[in-house]
């Protein structure tokens, strides 16, 4: 058997404060190659706390994140940094386009950031990800020259910059019109059934979540499995 790309082992996350809250409570489940997942659940319930967990931008207080069967816990910071470099790509519900920057230059931090390719390699490798997302003709352009739906395009490039194997999603429709959503919405699908990528979003949104292999569902910090054709 073939070891899970992300597993995620009884994990807990406890907010320490006068009053502890609980955001995310005993929760386990594992991620293979190529699936397509929503986390959905009220607002406040903790899937976004989940999804930071999983990037290993936020250490669990109790359980332990394991990618393809390291545990993550056991890391120092800078195996968490490479391993968050080289095994994640991010795309958030507010861009975080740096605005100073050409949309060719924000794709290629990334890339900078790992140091594996010279600077030559990382420009072409960027204006070839902005292409396929049908951005060529912008490449010179700061992300205040486009529209939400282009950004959001801009982010997922950014986000397949160092080619990882997963793609983490924090409410990527969020912020976007009807049409801007659909194309981001083809988009993810195309990188799970075209880019053979594992896309996990969290979302809001049922249609996105009714297109996804499975829906992991969270209330009060808890997950259960629910079929993606279920709508609330």
């Amino acid at each position: 058997m073939s070891v899970p790309l992300l597993e995620v082992r009884r994990v807990t996350k406890i907010l320490r404060g006068t009053v502890p809250t609980t955001l995310v409570n005993d929760v386990s489940f594992s991620i293979v190659e190529r699936e397509f997942i929503a986390i959905t659940g009220p607002s406040g319930s903790g899937k976004s706390s989940l999804l930071y967990l999983m990037a290993l931008l936020d250490l669990p207080t109790a359980g332990d994140i394991l990618v393809e069967g390291r545990s993550t816990t056991a890391m120092n910071e800078d195996e968490r940094c490479n391993t968050r470099l080289t095994r994640f790509g991010f795309v958030f519900q507010f861009h975080f386009l740096l605005p100073e920057f050409s949309i060719t230059e924000n794709v290629a931090l990334p890339m900078r950031a790992l140091g594996r390719l010279s600077g030559a390699a990382i420009t072409s490798r960027a204006r070839e990800l902005l292409a396929s997302l049908d951005l060529g003709d912008h490449l010179k352009k700061t992300p205040d020259q486009l529209s939400g739906g282009q950004r959001q395009r801009v982010a997922v490039a950014r986000a397949l910059a160092n080619d990882p194997p997963v793609i983490l999603a924090d409410e990527p429709t969020g912020s976007l019109d009807t049409e801007s959503t659909k194309q981001v919405c083809a988009i993810l699908r195309e990188l799970v059934e075209v880019r053979g990528k594992t896309v996990v979003a969290v979302t809001h949104d049922m249609e996105l979540a009714a297109q996804m292999h499975r829906r992991l569902h969270i209330v009060d910090g808890r997950s259960s499995e629910r079929a993606p054709h279920h709508h609330e």
